[in-house]
């Protein structure tokens, strides 16, 4: 049975920050009061959704398994490869081929943390897992054979720092963030995967106008990040990301061709032992982000918004949060953030995903076992 619950919820202007100049400000009008609908509360801490043609949906479990979701009811699909689920380790997200459906192109694309020793493994030395990307055929109803598109470059100890998020973009290229895996200095190192986007094809070739950074890995479009965990595309094309910082300094980042991100030296997270800064502010040769979340947000799942469901916040960013608990959407002027505002402040608990649906409304995952989806649409 779907649940519905009605929030009313007002619109504030948030506090000045130090990283924001000026701060965010209201702008009457513009706030929609939301419902929120519990589709199904019978998922296995789910991490990933996307959106099938025929209108049911398809998420991605932590421990490996699909949830078929047709009018609420969920049915489990077996078949991918066994994933690793050590700490933070899992199946991390889901995208379907831009020509799905056309009876050629029928990939589910996953992203997910590979065991070093698999059926097909060609190195018989790697320990630990990696980050990677493999596509499954499905045709509706169950799923088939399996092909491995890309690994990252260097298995690691299991545990922390994936990234895993994925997309594809206008042009049918192929996006997948990958974490440091815990060690801060990899992010720095072009010719290592960790602490980067990539860009690809759809069969894991890289993108042959990918930027030119000298020594840089043939997949590596930008590097310096820490753990991405929030990955969206806007219509003009901008791409966004959210990355985790430690112990605060969680970071909203417009991501440019060959850029460095700066972690770990510029960055205003905190260690966790001693809650001493752990880098600088900024610095020279590294982009800045455009937005610090406050406190410990721990961002994952990130969308702009889209139809007609919300259409005074077209454009917007909406972002999730894990240990916040929070949804909070973002309006930008070019570079510069001119609103803020937290739409959901613990109401349903750790966010994982963010989707907005072909019909508008925004779509949301909690990652608790068992976890929730849930439809947020405007209050009628």
């Amino acid at each position: 049975m779907i649940r519905r619950l009605i929030l009313t919820l007002s619109l504030t202007a948030t506090a000045p920050s130090a990283w924001a100049e000026p701060p965010p400000t209201e702008v009457p009008g513009l706030y929609h009061p939301v419902a929120l609908e519990v589709i199904t509360d019978a998922l296995d801490t789910p991490w990933s959704l996307t959106f099938l043609p025929d209108g049911r949906l398809l998420v991605g479990e932590q421990h490996g398994s699909l949830a078929l979701i047709d009018d609420g009811q969920v049915d489990t699909l077996t078949g991918l490869p066994e994933v690793s689920t050590q700490g933070q380790g899992g199946l991390f997200d889901l995208a379907l081929h831009p020509d799905y459906g056309d009876g050629v192109h029928d990939w589910l694309y996953f992203a997910w943390a590979r065991p070093a020793q698999t059926d097909d493994s060609q190195d018989e030395d790697a320990e630990g897992d990696a980050t990677a990307v493999s596509r499954v055929w499905w045709d509706g109803e169950r799923l088939g054979r399996v092909e491995p598109v890309f690994v990252q470059n260097r298995f690691s100890r299991p545990g922390r720092h994936y990234g895993g998020r994925l997309l594809f973009d206008h042009q049918g290229l192929l996006w997948l963030s990958i974490g440091d895996r815990g060690d801060g200095e990899r992010a720095q190192d072009a010719r290592d995967h960790a602490g980067s986007l990539l860009r690809m094809t759809a069969e894991g070739a890289p993108a042959t106008d990918n930027p030119a950074i000298e020594g840089a890995a043939a997949e590596l479009y930008s590097l310096g990040h820490r753990n991405p965990q929030g990955l969206a595309l806007a219509a003009d094309g901008r791409l966004w990301a959210t990355e985790h910082g430690p112990r605060g300094g969680d970071e909203l980042n417009l991501i440019q061709p060959g850029d460095n991100y700066g972690w770990p030296d510029v960055t205003r997270g905190r260690d966790y032992a001693t809650n001493l800064p752990l880098g600088v502010d900024s610095a020279p040769g590294k982009r800045d982000p455009l937005h610090v979340f406050e406190g410990r947000f721990a961002p994952s799942g990130l969308a702009v918004v889209s139809g007609n469901e919300f259409a005074d916040w077209q454009g917007d960013l909406l972002a999730g949060g894990l240990r916040s608990e929070r949804l909070v959407r973002l309006r930008f002027d070019a570079d510069q953030l001119i609103e803020r505002e937290v739409i959901l402040d613990g109401e349903v608990g750790r966010i994982r995903d963010v989707r907005v649906g072909p019909e508008g409304a925004v779509y949301l995952l909690t990652d608790a076992n068992p976890g929730r989806l849930i439809r947020l649409s405007r209050a009628r």
